[in-house]
């Protein structure tokens, strides 16, 4: 996970959404308020494991005592059955805790396995898999980490990390040449020392003008396999290329064959559904 990421206070706001002003009145009402509870949590599907470490900070922040024993790390890939975790401690804080511990890791290994999918169907063709922002506001930074736990790399986290010149950009700007000269009089790019300028481009009339402007890396957007590998074929290794728009499972195995460096897919944090994981008494 980044170093700037807080999860101390991640933690806190989700604890504090969870159980308000008045607490987990069912426990409160319902368990002794020295009774324990041993639990183990487990996948009920094959899954790529992404943010066990973060569940026990759930647990650790309401029972500072709680012992937490993990089974598997981040970027496991495990079957149905597995335990991930055993937790031991004050009954009504881990049941205070248990949703918004099983929502995180859940919802992160939904990730990590829909990822570790898309890895798998380019193995082999030299392709490299990328993430997008297309992130739930707030949880960007963790659902970037679940990606790499999956096997991607990922793009860019913030506006101010990466140059990417979009569609709107060049519109604005007045054409392609435009705004990447633009770019590079205001120091950006690999020759200057700067962000490299990554230029979208959705026509193959736009790569030779892209490149004479300044272009570091071309985003071939939503191309066909034909487009896409004349593409290729143009830049012919000047520039890394990026294939992006509407990819899916069975059809990135098809771009990656043409060649390009890297594909972006906006469904791996946009898409991926809820891994199936519980927390049962043990």
């Amino acid at each position: 996970m980044n170093d700037d990421f807080d999860l101390d206070a991640f933690v806190a706001a989700t604890l504090a959404e969870d159980l308000g002003t008045g607490g987990d009145v069912t426990s409160a009402a319902v368990i002794p308020a020295s009774a324990t509870l041993t639990a183990v949590m487990a996948s009920r599907e094959a899954i790529v494991v992404a943010g066990v470490q973060v569940a026990a900070v759930f647990f650790g922040e309401l029972d500072p005592a709680v012992e937490v024993e993990r089974f598997v790390g981040d970027g496991d890939a495990v079957a149905p059955g597995t335990a991930l975790l055993r937790v031991s401690g004050n009954a009504r804080a881990l049941l205070a805790a248990e949703r918004s511990a099983l929502n995180t890791v859940q919802h992160l290994s939904g990730i990590a396995t829909l990822t570790r999918a898309y890895v798998d169907a380019i193995a082999g063709t030299g392709a490299t898999l990328l993430d997008t922002r297309k992130t739930l506001p707030g949880l960007r930074t963790l659902e970037k980490y679940a990606t790499r736990m999956g096997g991607a790399t990922n793009h860019r986290l913030r506006l101010d990390d990466g140059c990417l010149i979009k569609d709107n950009h060049i519109a604005v700007a007045a054409g392609v040449e435009a705004a990447v000269r633009a770019a590079v009089a205001a120091g950006l790019g690999i020759a200057a020392g700067g962000l490299p300028i990554v230029v979208e481009v959705d026509r193959i009339d736009q790569i030779a003008a892209a490149l004479a402007a300044g272009a570091d890396r071309l985003l071939l957007d939503n191309m066909d396999v034909v487009t896409l590998r004349a593409a290729v074929a143009l830049v012919a290794g000047r520039v890394p290329t990026e294939a992006s728009g509407g990819v899916r499972l069975d059809t990135i195995r098809g771009l990656a064959e043409t060649g390009v460096t890297f594909i972006s897919v906006g469904r791996l944090t946009q898409s991926a559904p809820a891994a199936d994981i519980g927390l049962d008494y043990a």
